[in-house]
């Protein structure tokens, strides 16, 4: 059985606003973040771990776009 990660290449996109922290203990930073490749597209995601603008994620799945803070 393939995953998702093996039919789709890796995309990498770079951190451009750190948003907020989320999760139930604050261990989730949700982040707006560009694609390299395209820099007019930019979504948001949730980045467990330290993260801070201008880092370069790898992502396996970049067409799902996290929910806003509220």
């Amino acid at each position: 059985m393939e995953s998702a990660a093996a039919k789709q290449p890796v995309k990498l996109a770079k951190v451009t606003k750190v948003l907020g922290r989320t999760g139930s203990r604050g261990n989730v930073t949700q982040c707006r973040v560009e694609f390299m490749e395209d820099s007019t597209r930019s979504i948001v995601r949730n980045v467990k771990g330290p993260v801070r603008e201008n880092d370069i994620l790898c992502l396996l799945e970049s067409e799902r776009e996290a929910r806003r803070l509220r």
